[in-house]
């Protein structure tokens, strides 16, 4: 009856959420930051870098999450002096902490761990 069960392993289903690396989204922000420098055309060039910014964002952390914080950051880089505020650093400590609650591989269980009711 035991082999009829159990032919090897049996796996714990889990669902697995892709988180962005933290260096990119670091790049993101410092993009993001560079109009500070250029005096005048700064604000100019983040009428370029908003729907790109935002198009990168909804692309990186996909979704819902993606779709309205690349709303939200393309709102921020289009407002001028709300350039300072790091949206994808942000969003993905969010999504790093959430996801860092579940488990994020499979774990195999043999027959032998199984306690026997």
């Amino acid at each position: 009856m035991k082999k009829l069960f159990w032919k090897k392993d049996a796996a714990v289903p889990v669902i697995i959420n892709k988180t962005p690396s933290l260096g990119a989204c670091l790049v993101m922000d410092f993009l993001g930051y560079a109009t500070y420098g250029i005096p005048f055309f700064g604000e100019f060039l983040d009428l370029i870098w908003a729907p790109i910014s935002a198009l990168i964002f909804f692309k990186m952390f996909g979704g819902t999450r993606g779709f309205f914080g690349g709303i939200f950051n393309f709102v921020e880089e289009l407002m001028p002096g709300l350039d300072f505020i790091p949206t994808f650093t942000i969003t993905w400590a969010i999504q790093y902490f959430r996801n860092n609650k579940t488990v994020k591989n499979y774990q195999p269980l043999h027959s032998n761990y199984i306690q026997k009711a």
